[in-house]
């Protein structure tokens, strides 16, 4: 049963989807389903990089602490996707924490299997680049946020970032399903929570955004983008 759900989770994500059943049947072997509990880490910063993790339900932080001690939250991760995404090209260790926000089900895949696979299947060489090219433009969009743009516009392109990875629409509004609070939207992007509770305060009274009783951000992601425009 495990199993069956390991491959039709595969053969959705991105970087498999154009393979056969019979094409992936090598991967799901080498897979694994496991099961976290929230709050529990997948793996500490510095830990050996042995694995990668595909999630099929629930929601992981990617986050670094700095020498200071300060977090820096890199990304909330949710069904569908995959971490760490350097975890086929580099060898070393895990270069963040990943914590559990709610109960999760990952499928693990040891890299040095994975590894013997590629070899015989080139093809899926070209599709892992493809799939890292994508993250390294949004990095890239990133450091321009940050050369570029002063605060207030770097908080309006976060929130708009999160429209699309942790936000479903409802009309014209999205709803960013993960809670976060204004602490952690800071460390996103290196700011101080006064700063964002400055923030978030100026976009609501402009009619911009707003929060629900369970603390969920309303977004309306047409007018935000007009503010930077």
């Amino acid at each position: 049963m495990k199993l069956d759900v390991i491959k039709k989770h595969l053969l959705g994500v991105s970087l498999f989807k154009e393979l056969s059943e019979e094409e992936i049947q090598p991967i799901v072997d080498i897979s694994q389903f496991r099961t976290f509990r929230a709050k529990s880490f997948v793996f500490m910063q510095g830990d050996p990089l042995d694995r990668v993790f595909f999630i099929h339900k629930g929601k992981v932080k990617i986050h670094k602490i700095d020498e200071s001690g300060k977090e820096q939250i890199v990304s909330v991760l949710q069904a569908g996707e995959m971490f760490p995404h350097a975890g086929f090209f580099r060898k070393g260790s895990f270069p963040a924490h990943a914590e559990i926000l709610e109960q999760t089900e990952l499928i693990v895949v040891p890299i040095g299997l994975f590894e013997e696979i590629l070899v015989k299947k080139p093809e899926l060489c070209i599709k892992l680049f493809r799939v890292l090219g994508e993250k390294i433009v949004d990095l890239q969009n990133r450091l321009e946020e940050k050369i570029l743009r002063d605060t207030y516009e770097q908080i309006i392109m976060l929130l708009l970032r999160l429209c699309k990875s942790n936000g479903i629409q409802i009309g014209d509004i999205h709803k960013i399903t993960t809670h976060f609070t204004n602490r952690e939207l800071a460390n996103m992007i290196g700011t101080s929570r006064e700063t964002m509770n400055r923030t978030i305060n100026r976009l609501r009274k402009k009619g911009l955004l707003d929060i629900n009783e369970a603390g969920c951000l309303l977004i309306n992601s047409s007018k935000l983008k007009e503010e930077i425009l």
